[in-house]
């Protein structure tokens, strides 16, 4: 029972990140590009431009609904269709303030994710009822959603407000107050969890993770998770282009789109070289995206969209750091991809090989 509603969640959390990265992706790609715009001033980037001025609300909305979007999938995943519009109004709620006693309370991703999978199995629950056909086709869209929000909407505003903020500011505090050591460790881990699966689901805890600590006003984990997620495809790419006796033409070709992706934070782009060679690319990738993610954290590298790569480099604290440490982290994996990839056979090399072989079949 326990290992079933283990990869139930599991199943939930992966439904929910990979619904609300695309939102995630609108809102911090027109972010940067309105930034990109904007003059530096007391409270960050100031944008003046009135084009650009629209872009950035496009951009405000995509971030604002990424919590609501991440706690209606992991309901929908869970509970079915009848989980959306309750993990909606939920995800809404735990995004925006809740007065508890004399303070307000904001419990972001970690709330969206409790009352994600709460509302999932209430639904789920509530499916099972047993209730006439009359009943029973109003239930998905009246009794259902109405009853899931109102009861978990109480609940929350009760009683896992204000336990939940106290955590996440303590957590909040915490990672505020690390400095030298502990801050690369930080790093480093999240470095090494972004280009393990390359876009999978321990990239995704990552992405999530620092996403979650952003909106507590936390930008260093981002920042570091931003540069590691170029680096993965940025190193392949350009080692294809160096090591011309470790990578064929069709390598180069797609090390040409791999730096491209790289550029623009997608990570995906290293897929197609670490399923031709896992044993030399995946040590080069991971390395590389600690060594850069280390740096960023070690230096206080913030970046203040949740999108990654050169195209948000105006959206950074210390956007020569961010290059600066992107291109170490890319140097380190192109270096070890050109040391542990295995050189290319000749054609001839291998006809030789083949003509031995025969040789040898036909004397025994």
């Amino acid at each position: 029972m326990f290992k079933k509603i283990g990869k139930d969640l599991v199943k939930a959390f992966n439904t929910g990140v990979s619904y609300f990265i695309p939102v995630v992706v609108i809102g911090g790609v027109f972010l940067a590009f309105s930034l990109a715009s904007g003059t530096a001033g007391s409270s960050g980037m100031e944008v003046t431009d009135p084009f650009m001025k629209n872009l950035n609300l496009i951009g405000t909305a995509g971030i604002k609904m990424m919590i609501p979007v991440l706690a209606a999938y992991i309901a929908y995943s869970i509970g079915g269709k009848p989980g959306l519009a309750p993990g909606f109004v939920l995800g809404y709620l735990c995004n925006n303030p809740v007065t508890v006693g004399e303070t307000e309370v904001t419990t972001g991703f970690l709330g969206a994710m409790i009352l994600g999978v709460a509302a999932g199995y209430f639904v789920k629950w509530m499916k099972g009822w047993k209730v006439n056909k009359t009943i029973r086709t109003i239930m998905p869209v009246l009794i259902v959603p109405i009853l899931t929000a109102f009861v978990l909407g109480m609940v929350y505003i009760y009683v896992l407000a204000y336990p939940l903020g106290l955590f996440m500011g303590w957590l909040t505090d915490v990672l505020s107050s690390l400095q030298g050591g502990s801050a690369v460790l930080l790093g480093v881990v999240i470095g090494l969890m972004t280009a393990f699966d390359m876009g999978g689901p321990v990239n995704k805890t990552a992405s999530t993770f620092t996403m979650a600590l952003m909106t507590t006003g936390v930008y260093g984990p981002n920042g570091a998770f931003r540069v590691a997620v170029a680096i993965p495809p940025l190193a392949c790419g350009i080692a294809s282009l160096i090591a011309r006796n470790k990578f064929d033409d069709a390598d180069r070709q797609m090390g040409v789109s791999a730096i491209f992706m790289g550029l623009i934070g997608i990570t995906e782009g290293a897929i197609p070289f670490a399923v031709k060679d896992l044993k030399g690319t995946l040590p080069s990738i991971m390395i590389g995206s600690a060594v850069g993610a280390g740096l960023a954290m070690f230096q206080g590298v913030e970046c203040y969209v949740p999108h990654g790569g050169m195209i948000v480099i105006a959206a950074t604290n210390m956007p020569l750091l961010y290059a600066l440490d992107m291109a170490i982290g890319t140097a380190v994996g192109v270096a070890l991809l050109c040391i542990l990839k295995p050189k290319l056979e000749s054609k001839d090399s291998k006809k030789d090989e083949k003509a031995e072989k025969k040789i040898e079949a036909q004397a025994a």
